[in-house]
């Protein structure tokens, strides 16, 4: 699933992509993914609609409408692309622009050289189908149709945004906080509590394994047991690990690729994530991989207490 640095990356490109255009017609082929609206008043709601602007909250990107409720005139189209979601934009002329979870290439031609099942659009795993007036067309397709798109008004969209912990890049998620939230929860094992997203929105699997590296926590460590000075670097750690990611446009492991169909660079910037049984990069023993509350976890045991 895309983390904060992947979605980030995305909304800067759909920004791009979308913004300012008007929603000529949609389509709906799987009715589950804009529940609890039936497919027929999601797609009414959305027909006249200018993008506004772009924005994300966790893993969710928004899309500001021009029109929105009676009483507060903002309306917000919401997007999660969960484990196997994946947008497409194909501009009225010129190549598709893809972003999110590549579908698999043609026989014989790497991802990346061709645009795989995505070459004849819309196929059996698109879902969703947004037109715009000017001939441009954003897909919405999810192998595994977990993803969804929603709509909200401003109170429901805030009753949304409740639901998840402050973001882990902003002002306002200083070492302060981070205490706060630590002491609540003494028992816990600290990538397990950086990786809930009711309390740090936007950390997942890839950047806590990161920066627990990065500080030199192990990834297993208790929060009790972890002293103040450790914290305040944990918390410079994933903030500077989640700004360089976005800046390298994400990670791509075998599940992201950004909306213009390139890979994200952070790759060569990875020292645990994925990289088990490989030499650490920092002391040349090998890093490690174990199981941790039903996640794959990455750490080397010498220079990670």
């Amino acid at each position: 699933m895309p983390e904060l640095p992947e979605v980030e990356t995305l909304r800067r490109e759909l920004d791009r992509a979308v913004k300012n255009k008007i929603i000529k017609s949609v389509e709906v082929r799987w009715p589950k993914l804009v529940k609890p609206l039936s497919a027929n008043i999601f797609s009414k709601k959305l027909i006249g609609q200018k993008i506004i602007s772009t924005d994300r909250r966790a893993k969710i990107l928004l899309l500001k409408l021009s029109k929105g409720d009676k009483k507060t005139r903002d309306g917000f189209l919401a997007i999660h692309l969960k484990m196997t979601g994946q947008l497409i934009f194909r501009p009225k002329k010129g190549r598709l622009v893809i972003g999110g979870h590549p579908l698999p290439p043609p026989p014989n031609l790497p991802l990346g050289q061709g645009e795989g099942l995505n070459s004849n659009l819309p196929h059996k795993h698109t879902h969703i189908i947004i037109n715009f007036t000017d001939g441009s067309t954003l897909y919405f397709n999810d192998i595994r149709k977990f993803g969804w798109l929603k709509i909200f008004d401003a109170k429901s969209l805030e009753k949304l945004s409740a639901e998840f912990g402050p973001e882990a890049l902003s002002d306002q998620f200083n070492l302060k906080k981070f205490q706060e939230i630590l002491k609540k929860y003494p028992n816990q094992k600290i990538k397990q509590l950086l990786t809930d997203q009711k309390l740090i929105a936007g950390i997942g699997n890839i950047y806590a394994d990161e920066s627990c590296f990065c500080a030199g926590i192990r990834p297993t460590r208790l929060v009790k047991d972890i002293k103040l000075s450790e914290i305040n670097k944990l918390l410079l750690c994933f903030k500077k690990t989640l700004k360089l990611a976005i800046s390298k446009g994400g990670t791509s492991s075998d599940t992201y690729v950004k909306l213009n169909g390139q890979p994200g660079g952070f790759v060569p910037y990875l020292k645990v994530y994925g990289r088990q049984g490989e030499k650490c990069k920092k002391c040349q023993g090998l890093v490690e991989k174990i199981r941790l509350n039903g996640r794959g976890t990455h750490f080397c045991r010498s220079c990670q207490k």
